[in-house]
């Protein structure tokens, strides 16, 4: 294994788990440059196929090829293995690997398996590594399976509809949003059903393993003392929360412009999906060309939260967004320290949160400059939206990802890297160690506002 190798002096293991995920988008790469991977007669290039790679590997979606154009079955099933690498985790694929192979997993990996999965204590993570691949394997095998047959009433032979199943479970669930219908999910713009599991899949995906696992303990009932942690209560309210709160904007915005013509039951499962699609998946069931800037905006800015820590998705995170509103509320209530669920809040989360959205942000912006100089044609709404897209690896976009410049496509490439690895693996991967303080100076006032 990689991380058995002694690390180079002043490697930190956040530097560590920054290499190995540029090594495993090196080896993806190499996947799906293999022969057989293309149709026959489809020239892609290299950039496209690394493009691709850090696409998958960051299960976000965003391409500058159509899928179902150019690969074969064989390449769906190489960009399904990079999806799961992208899902899991480096360390947790690794980990997984050196347990079935009967290996010791020592404190170093554990270390870096803790990282991986923004774990504080690093006591119970390998068994934490196997209730994560446990629980992603049962659910997609549900999808699969369910898909699968519902397909049956689509497809003309069996061997389509368990190719279209088993590739639309994988991709809901690790939130990826690569389809290899050419029209992502347009094709079931009418059918509830397989919008209904997709939606579920994608939740389950984007909720965060430390919750799954909770919930499945809490359903084993083993424990007659068993609590539900503060970050599943934060985690679980605050996603709901995100997902009413969009269907109701997104419904309401639209309501007068491209959901006009429809039915209110179609109108209302088009606005569900795009909540709950939008936070990571970047499937669609509607073009989205066709909202309005507002609608798009809105949709941008949940693209930006994006899922929750420990899970498949990017961005933000969800527990960085609600830490940040909750300091609002208790700063306005002249308060001093954030309570909730009758628990209180580290100061250091809170200055990560807002670290975390301050870098955010003035990442954000940084490539809407560049990308409005190398992307003349493209407008600032769409920027903005591809950007979102690319650091919250949704893989939601307004039709400029294959006409980006080659400069272009490496800013969104250096997106989808640092959402999939997060904000605070990047930043400590930047800052090398960290050191104590040994003295303090006096404090000062400072006028603020």
């Amino acid at each position: 294994m990689l991380w058995k190798k002694r690390e180079p002096k002043g490697f930190t293991p956040f530097r560590v788990i920054v290499s190995y995920y540029f090594i495993a988008m090196s080896i993806s790469f190499l996947l799906l440059r293999l022969p057989w991977v293309h149709k026959p007669g489809v020239e892609v290039s290299y950039i496209d196929s690394l493009f691709t790679a850090v696409s998958a590997v960051s299960v976000t979606g965003l391409t500058t090829i159509n899928i179902a154009d150019s690969y074969t079955t064989f390449g769906y099933v190489m960009l399904l293995v990079v999806l799961q690498l992208g899902a899991i985790g480096i360390m947790s694929l690794g980990t997984f690997v050196w347990l079935i192979v009967g290996k010791k997993i020592g404190m170093r990996e554990r270390q870096l398996i803790m990282i991986d999965h923004n774990q504080s204590n690093i006591s119970g993570v390998v068994n934490l590594i196997r209730e994560i691949i446990k629980i992603l394997f049962a659910i997609e095998l549900f999808g699969a399976v369910v898909l699968s047959i519902h397909y049956l009433n689509y497809f003309d032979t069996w061997q389509e509809a368990v190719v279209q199943g088993v590739f639309g479970a994988i991709s809901a669930t690790t939130n990826g949003g690569f389809d290899i219908t050419g029209l992502s999910l347009l094709p079931f713009h009418d059918d509830y059903f397989v919008q209904f599991i997709t939606m579920l899949l994608i939740a389950l995906g984007a909720i965060g393993f430390p919750v799954l696992i909770e919930v499945k303990a809490y359903l084993s009932r083993k424990n007659p003392n068993f609590r539900f942690s503060l970050f599943t209560k934060i985690t679980t309210s605050t996603y709901g929360l995100l997902f009413v709160v969009g269907a109701l904007v997104i419904l309401l915005l639209e309501s007068f412009q491209s959901f006009k013509n429809m039915a209110w039951h179609e109108a209302v499962f088009s606005a569900m999906f795009h909540s709950v699609s939008a936070r990571s998946a970047g499937l669609t069931t509607f073009d989205v060309t066709t909202f309005g800037e507002s609608t798009n905006l809105f949709i941008s800015f949940l693209m930006f939260i994006g899922a929750s820590p420990s899970s498949v998705g990017g961005g933000i995170r969800t527990t960085t967004f609600a830490i940040a509103i909750l300091f609002l509320i208790t700063f306005a209530r002249g308060k001093e320290h954030i309570q909730v669920f009758g628990r209180e809040i580290y100061l250091i989360d809170v200055f990560r949160s807002y670290a975390v959205i301050i870098l955010a942000t003035f990442m954000v912006l940084i490539s809407t400059i560049i990308l409005l100089i190398t992307e003349p044609k493209a407008s600032l709404m769409q920027i903005i939206f591809e950007i979102a897209s690319a650091f919250g690896t949704c893989g939601m976009s307004l039709g400029i990802t294959s006409d980006l410049s080659s400069t272009g496509k490496v800013v969104i490439m250096v997106l989808m890297f640092i959402g999939r690895v997060g904000l605070i693996s990047f930043l400590y991967s930047i800052g090398g160690k960290t050191k104590k303080t040994k003295f303090h100076y006096p404090k000062e006032r400072v006028i603020i506002g």
